[in-house]
C-alpha cells in the first residue's frame, strides 16, 4: 500500500508518453536480440568468460593475453545495454501502475507491463548459463528464443496502452481465426528452425565452441520450408478476409506482414548465397524480430477490446489522493 500510495503521487503519463513508452520496450526486446548477435558473429561472445562478473574478481573487462580487448568490451557493452532494457521495463511498469491507480479495471494491462521486468530477468539467467556452458549451441538458441516472446508481448502491451479492457471480439471471420492461430504457430517454428541453422553455421561466438553437428543444407531448406507455410497460411488468411466486411486497419497490417516477411526471406537466401556473411547475420536476426512485430500487429488489430478508457486521471483522483496523503 505504501508503494501504490508513492506511485499514485506520480504524474499522471498521458496518451503519447505512454505509447513512446510501450514502443521503447518494444525497440529495447527487439534491440538485445540484434546486439547479441553482434557479440555472435564478432566472436566476442566469451570475451567477459564468467557470470556475472566479467572476470572472476571484475565486473568490467580487464587486460588479458588470452582475450582481445575489442572482443571484451563488445560482450560487455551487450551486457550494459541490458541496463537500459531494466530501465525501460521499469518505466513500463510504473505507466501501466499509474494507470490502474487512477482506473483499477485496468489490470490487464499491469499484467502485460509486468511481463517485461520479469523476462530481463529470464533473460538474465538464461544468458548466465549460456556463458557459464561456455555458448554450447543449444543454450544460445534458447537464449535467442526466450527473447522472442518478449518482442511479442511488448507489442500487446502497446496495444493494450490504447485499447479498453472489454472481453475480446474478433473482427474476422471464425476461419480467419484459426488461420491466424496457426501463422502464429508457423512463426515460431520458423524461430525454432532458424536457431538450429545457426547452431551448425560458423558463427558460434567463439572458436572453440562445439556447434550442431548436422548438415546446415538440409537444416537451411527446413527453415526455408517452413517459411513458405507461414507465407502459404498468410495467403489463404488472406483470401478470407476478402469475404468481405474486414476493417481498413486489418488489410494495412496484413500488408506490412507480406512485405516484412517477403523481405526477411529474400535475405535470408542471399545470406546463405553469400556465404552468411557476419552483416547480414545482424540484419537477418533484426528481420526475425520486425516479423513478430508485424505478426503481433495483425493479431491485436484482428481484436477489438473496446475504446480506451484511461485517457487520463479519475475525475476523483485528485481528492483521493490528497486523502492518502
Amino acid at each position: 500500500m505504501a508503494l501504490t500510495s508513492l506511485i499514485a503521487r506520480l504524474p499522471y503519463p498521458s496518451r503519447s508518453v505512454q505509447r513512446a513508452i510501450a514502443v521503447a520496450a518494444i525497440v529495447a526486446q527487439a534491440g538485445i536480440g540484434v546486439t547479441g548477435s553482434v557479440v555472435r558473429v564478432t566472436g566476442s561472445g566469451l570475451g567477459c568468460p564468467t557470470w556475472p562478473q566479467c572476470f572472476p574478481g571484475s565486473m568490467v573487462p580487464v587486460a588479458h593475453p588470452e582475450f582481445d580487448t575489442l572482443n571484451q568490451w563488445i560482450e560487455f557493452g551487450n551486457r550494459l545495454l541490458t541496463v537500459v532494457v531494466v530501465l525501460v521495463s521499469a518505466l513500463a511498469v510504473l505507466a501501466a501502475w499509474r494507470v490502474q491507480i487512477a482506473h483499477p479495471e485496468r489490470k490487464r494491462l499491469v499484467r502485460l507491463a509486468w511481463t517485461m521486468p520479469g523476462g530481463v530477468v529470464l533473460q538474465a539467467v538464461v544468458g548466465g548459463i549460456t556463458v557459464l556452458a561456455k555458448l554450447e549451441w543449444w543454450t544460445v538458441a534458447i537464449h535467442f528464443l526466450a527473447s522472442t516472446p518478449l518482442v511479442w508481448l511488448a507489442v500487446l502491451l502497446l496495444r493494450a496502452f490504447n485499447e479498453g479492457d472489454r472481453p475480446a471480439r474478433w473482427l474476422v471471420p471464425p476461419p480467419a481465426k484459426k488461420l491466424l492461430v496457426t501463422l502464429v504457430v508457423a512463426l515460431w517454428a520458423i524461430l525454432v528452425a532458424g536457431t538450429t541453422v545457426t547452431g551448425a553455421g560458423p558463427h558460434g561466438g567463439d572458436p572453440e565452441t562445439h556447434r550442431l553437428d548436422a548438415p546446415i543444407e538440409v537444416l537451411a531448406q527446413v527453415h526455408g520450408g517452413l517459411l513458405v507455410v507461414y507465407l502459404l497460411v498468410l495467403a489463404v488468411f488472406g483470401l478470407v478476409l476478402m469475404r468481405g466486411g474486414t476493417p481498413a486497419a486489418v488489410w494495412r497490417r496484413y500488408a506490412i506482414v507480406w512485405a516484412v516477411a517477403l523481405a526477411q526471406g529474400v535475405l535470408g537466401s542471399v545470406q546463405y548465397a553469400l556465404g552468411i556473411p557476419e552483416a547480414l547475420v545482424s540484419l537477418h536476426v533484426l528481420g526475425s524480430a520486425l516479423v513478430i512485430v508485424a505478426t503481433a500487429a495483425l493479431w491485436c488489430g484482428c481484436r477489438d477490446r473496446g475504446p480506451v478508457t484511461s485517457d487520463g486521471p479519475a475525475p476523483r483522483e485528485p481528492e483521493l489522493t490528497a486523502a492518502r496523503s
